[in-house]
């Protein structure tokens, strides 16, 4: 293996955790907000889309240099990020019942792209791992 396939695949994998990071930082901001009571709720999930918009162009950005295996839980890390962030915005519109749904439906969605953006991770790491070096 060359160096410079080394750096590029370190750069992928790095890029790969930092994106995974984010997300996790995401689902923990909305668990947080969700948490709260009272009237300042709402202000607590302003900033959420924003995290979510920065995760979502994060990751489309390290699509073209991931193997197969990541570039598909990527792109399904990507539905959820912005099925995230339309329940967000839904539930900024919204109160009551619809407002914890939304919240509800916002929070599963940034697990479960945290999850696939650590799968991505994973199917890097693997490929990584399975190639024999050059000599």
């Amino acid at each position: 293996m060359t160096t410079a396939l080394k750096i590029k695949d370190t750069k992928i994998t790095n890029a790969l955790d930092h994106v995974r990071t984010a997300a996790q930082e995401l689902h923990g901001a909305i668990s947080d907000a969700a948490a709260k009571r009272g009237g300042a709720i709402k202000a607590d999930f302003e900033a959420i889309p924003q995290m979510t918009k920065a995760v979502t162009e994060s990751l489309k950005g390290s699509l073209a240099a991931q193997n197969e295996a990541a570039k598909k839980n990527s792109a399904d890390a990507i539905k959820y990020l912005e099925a995230t962030q339309k329940n967000i915005a839904d539930a900024m519109k919204s109160s009551g019942q619809s407002f914890q749904t939304s919240i509800r439906k916002g929070l599963a969605d940034a697990r479960a792209a945290a999850q696939k953006v650590s799968e991505a991770v994973a199917a890097t790491r693997s490929a990584e791992s399975t190639k024999s070096p050059k000599k």
